[in-house]
């Protein structure tokens, strides 16, 4: 059974997989005895901040001089409308519907940055940002990152390109009030990329960086420390 899958986070990794083979990480992932990808507090719990529009996002949003020295930003390519289809995972195929092509993190409210990293490897990382209410945000990102890792190994097809994907659930840092972590291994043309992708709820800000496990391990903290400013 086949099912489209267009979700923010699927795309997102699949994207890298247009890169040149220089432009991320591939060394194997190692194996990680996480139990879980969502640690932290429910959702809603105590939690009172209203939704920030889009304006408001991108200007939390970590820059070059946020970075440092060998950052440059990409500019947004224009949105596709390719079919994704995803087989041989059952977690993905149960979600159907909205969920499976997108819905759930289908927020108005979002702004995104993707920077490629020229200091001695050709990498790069972005980092999307959503608001919405804490309930909302905690559903549709876990809901996604759930399925992702609900299956070991699978395949994607964009186009006419079929792509061996291996997840796994990683341990992910004590910030915000929940968290979500995974490694994607995506095979295709002899090529293995490994992409990070960590999500991180604070209040009523989903901050979501993925890329090369290196650059996201290094910026994740500054970057939620810009994305959860009050001021």
């Amino acid at each position: 059974m086949r099912v489209r899958v267009a979700s923010a986070l699927s795309l997102t990794a699949i994207t890298v997989l247009a890169l040149p083979a220089c432009s991320a990480e591939t060394t194997k992932a190692e194996p990680s005895t996480a139990s879980s990808a969502r640690t932290g507090k429910p959702a809603g719990t105590g939690q009172s901040t209203a939704p920030l529009e889009s304006a408001a996002l991108e200007k939390r949003l970590v820059d070059e001089s946020d970075l440092g020295s060998g950052y440059l930003r990409k500019p947004e390519p224009p949105s596709q409308h390719d079919d994704v289809t995803v087989v041989g995972c059952p977690a993905l195929n149960e979600l159907g519907g909205d969920a499976a092509t997108g819905g759930s993190l289908d927020f108005p409210r979002q702004a995104k940055a993707t920077f490629t990293y020229t200091g001695g490897s050709n990498s790069e990382m972005s980092e999307e940002l959503y608001s919405n209410t804490a309930d909302k945000l905690s559903d549709g990102i876990g809901q996604i990152f759930d399925a992702m890792t609900g299956c070991p190994t699978y395949q994607v097809i964009s186009g006419s390109t079929t792509i061996n994907v291996a997840s796994q659930k990683v341990t992910t840092p004590q910030l915000g009030d929940e968290q979500w972590s995974q490694l994607l291994t995506f095979s295709a043309g002899g090529q293995d990329t490994v992409v990070k992708q960590t999500a991180i709820r604070d209040g009523s800000v989903l901050l979501v960086v993925s890329g090369s496990p290196a650059l996201v391990d290094r910026h994740l903290g500054k970057a939620l420390t810009k994305a959860a400013a009050t001021s």
